[in-house]
Parts: C-alpha cells; structure tokens; sequence
C-alpha cells in the first residue's frame, strides 16, 4: 500500500485525468451509445420478427395492409434507426482501429457514414412508402 499523499500511478497525463478521458478523447460515448442501439434492437427484433412471420406466404395486398397500420411502420422504422446507427458506431470502430493512414480512415469514415445513411433514407422511404398505401 502507498501512502496516503503519495500519488497513484498512472500513463494517463494530468488533463486527461481530469478530463476522464482516454487515447481517443472521446470518453465512452461511442461504447455506450453501441450498448444502447444494441438493447434498443434486441427489444424491437422480437415484435418485428412477428410482423415479418405474418406477411411470410401472403399475398401483396395483405402485406400492404399489414404495412399500413402505423404501429407497425413505427416498430419498423425504430428497428431501422437503432440497426443502421448500430451498424454505423460498430464499423467506424473497426476503421478506428485497423485503418492506420490517416487519409484512408478519413474516406472510409465518411464512406460509412454515407452509406449508413442512405440505407436508413431508403430503408425509411421504402417503408413509408408501404404504410401510405401508394
């Protein structure tokens, strides 16, 4: 045991300790933010599960009404939202971590962003499109 006025042992500086922040000066916020997509799909995949099992078989007319109820296009959409923002947070962390040229992690950041977004926009559109009836 060290003495009460002798200070701990650290590789963190002194602003970082106050800061509480780690290497990437970002905190946790990108692991609880994974945490929080990841509860958030678990609990929407089970009601979304049953309304895919419903419309196996159907024809589309059923489908469509199926999908024109807006509890279901609410359920749908918020499966989409946590699932793509899910997928977005986990990917950046691979390119984090395993993409070392600056300039590349940079394009591959903004790739993923990109195409994290249009898969929500199209995703949102094609379900939106459903419950409207057209």
């Amino acid at each position: 045991m060290s003495a009460p006025d002798t200070p701990k042992r650290s590789m963190r500086t002194p602003l970082g300790r106050v800061r509480n922040l780690g290497a990437a000066h970002s905190g946790t916020s990108d692991f609880w933010r994974q945490r929080i997509t990841g509860v958030a799909m678990t609990l929407l995949m089970i009601p979304a599960l049953v309304i895919i099992m419903m419309l196996l078989g159907r024809n589309q007319v059923y489908a469509a009404q199926t999908l024109s109820s807006i509890p279901v296009a609410v359920i749908l959409l918020l499966f989409i939202f946590a699932s793509t923002w899910h997928m977005k947070i986990g990917m950046q962390v691979v390119i984090e971590d395993y993409i070392h040229n600056e300039k590349l992690k940079l394009v591959s950041i903004m790739l993923n962003n990109f195409f994290s977004i249009a898969v929500a926009l199209a995703s949102t559109y094609a379900i939106l499109k459903l419950s409207s009836g057209v």
